[in-house]
């Protein structure tokens, strides 16, 4: 029998809930942009080429515009949104956005307080900002690859940094064997190295491997010991786990395909092999469909992934494989808008967020909704947390000393800041 604590957590998983968000209290930006925007309408006639600072626009009450082909991250605390593309002119900030079609910038959604803001970096900011892949390490957001407009005419093929603590990007020097410039690749990191498998050219897809040491900054290009007919398929826009011991790909394809999910590749660490791996299918509705585009995110050693495309649907079902069972299970839960090029990240606790990504062919119509749906059962903590932040909301507004004399631990005041 459960008890009502046990069934509002079980209530909790597998549901997608549509994000509502405040409009952020700080105005200073927005005041400032708007000086810019009558600065500019009154000295167009004489300067046509002037140009409102980057750090001027969209500050304040604003969201992330409608977006796909950007990476997200995530903490406890914060939902990190890097780059992205949308052709509509409007949608993407009309003759405010320097870079459109492209987005190049930093927002963060503040789990607690539920707004969004963009975050005001110093540092060169990447240029190639859609299909890079990104991945959270300590307070850095590490970004790899990618491609400008056009698309596959301005790759990359650096690892920029950003220290989201500091709100400062570098550019890190490395050395070694770089991966060609290309973007739709994946990776992840493993006992300190960055691992990065295939992507495209624009016009090449590719299978190939490379590890980052990220302590000494060396770059290896790794040969497995496989014949050239046991290797992967080369693709791009597919998505990596893994177990610490083998790295795992999960569907992707190339612009007339897509890879089924029945069978993965996994490249061992210790022998330098590529392995097929049959995983098993649900007991009523065998594997999830083949797909690329899709999002990918990972909790102990089940994955999870979501939405996606084939070529000719969009999808919005939720999947899990467990990587010691290699097992599919479809999960109760579907995307309130079947979407691709979104993108997804997990917060420590177990929360998936799934924010933007096209959701109509035809109209090549991009969305800015932001979703959240538990992939675990959330704990009594989390569950308590949720429900003090609806019944006070002016808890932020509070001081360090008053929330500890109210008996919050520095752990949640933490996530309130």
């Amino acid at each position: 029998m459960f008890t009502p604590v046990q069934d509002e957590s079980s209530n909790q998983l597998n549901k997608f809930e549509k994000l509502s968000w405040r409009p952020s209290s700080r105005d200073s930006g927005f005041k400032m942009r708007a000086r810019w925007l009558q600065a500019r309408r009154l000295l167009s006639p004489a300067f046509p080429n002037l140009r409102i600072p980057n750090r001027f626009l969209r500050e304040g009450p604003w969201v992330p515009s409608a977006r796909s082909g950007h990476r997200c991250v995530a903490d406890s605390t914060h939902l990190y949104v890097f780059g992205g593309y949308n052709p509509d002119f409007e949608e993407a900030g009309g003759a405010e956005n320097e870079d459109f079609p492209l987005f190049r910038e930093l927002w963060r959604f503040h789990f607690a307080t539920a707004t969004w803001h963009r975050v005001q970096t110093e540092g060169y900011i990447p240029t190639e900002l859609a299909s890079m892949s990104a991945v959270f390490h300590g307070n850095n957001l590490l970004v790899f690859g990618g491609t400008g407009i056009p698309f596959g005419e301005n790759n990359g093929n650096d690892v920029h940094v950003c220290n989201v603590k500091y709100k400062q990007w570098n550019l890190l020097g490395c050395r070694g064997t770089k991966p060609n410039k290309i973007y739709g690749q994946a990776m992840v990191i493993i006992n300190g190295c960055l691992y990065v498998f295939g992507g495209t050219t624009g016009y090449l897809y590719s299978t190939d491997l490379h590890r980052l040491d990220l302590t000494t900054k060396e770059w290896s290009h790794l040969k497995p010991n496989n014949v050239p007919s046991d290797l992967p398929e080369e693709r791009y826009r597919h998505e990596l786990a893994h177990d610490g011991r083998r790295i795992y790909i999960l569907g992707g394809g190339t612009s007339w395909s897509s890879y089924r999910l029945d069978k993965i590749h996994a490249y061992n660490l210790e022998t330098n092999y590529w392995e097929e791996i049959v995983t098993k299918p649900h007991e009523k509705l065998g594997y999830p469909a083949a797909r690329r585009c899709h999002s990918c995110v990972q909790v102990h050693n089940e994955v999870f992934i979501c939405g996606g495309y084939d070529g000719q649907l969009i999808m919005a079902d939720l999947w899990k494989l467990h990587l010691g069972t290699f097992q599919w299970t479809k999960l109760p839960a579907v995307m309130p808008e079947p979407a691709y090029f979104h993108c997804a990240a997990v917060t420590p606790a177990g929360c998936m967020y799934v924010h933007g990504g096209v959701v109509n062919m035809s109209g090549n119509r991009r969305t800015a909704s932001l979703y959240k749906v538990w992939l675990v059962v959330p704990s009594l903590l989390e569950l308590a947390w949720e429900k003090l932040l609806k019944m006070a909301p002016h808890l932020p507004q509070l001081s360090t000393l008053q929330l500890l004399s109210l008996g919050l631990p520095h752990t949640l005041i933490q996530r309130l800041k």
